[in-house]
């Protein structure tokens, strides 16, 4: 009686971790769905990179070959240069006017500039951020009731009781 041993199962050569200017991207997912882990990349836009880098979309990202991933890199920040125009997220920038896609990080540095920017010249938007409202236009009567202070303040009307009580 001999006992067979079970074959060792064959390690898959996989990246868990995969950077991506300053995010990690999860290996085990698809290079689209990855992809959308990554401010300022959406759906349309992974897939976009996926197919200028010439990777499939559906492939695992942590299973392609160096030059693979560095292409798909390559392609998500300087998507930009290499996307149409309609589809970058920053179109006919204020400083340099060109069309920008900004990804990562920057997108949030950006944004915080844009609005501290409109602050600065108290445009309506500027005011409307600054008191914490809404910006876009959007109804404001029934919704958005948050914060602020409340007509009736309950501890002033016991205080008022308490002492007339007395």
């Amino acid at each position: 009686m001999s006992q067979e041993e079970p074959e060792p199962e064959e390690e898959e050569d996989i990246k868990y971790f995969v950077r991506v200017g300053t995010t990690d991207l999860d290996g085990t997912e698809s290079v689209e769905t990855a992809l959308l882990d990554l401010d300022g990349v959406g759906r349309r836009v992974a897939k976009a990179v996926s197919s200028e880098a010439g990777v499939d979309p559906r492939s695992t990202l942590g299973r392609l070959d160096e030059d693979k991933i560095e292409a798909v890199k390559e392609a998500a920040q300087e998507f930009d240069e290499i996307g149409p125009s309609w589809m970058v997220n920053r179109e006919k920038d204020r400083y340099t006017g060109e069309d920008l896609h900004i990804v990562g990080k920057d997108l949030e540095i950006t944004q915080e500039e844009d609005i501290n920017r409109m602050q600065k010249i108290s445009s309506y938007k500027g005011i409307r951020h600054r008191k914490g409202k809404k910006v876009r236009g959007q109804r404001t009567k029934s919704t958005g009731r948050t914060g602020g202070e409340v007509a009736v303040k309950v501890s002033e009307l016991q205080a008022e009781a308490e002492e007339e009580e007395e």
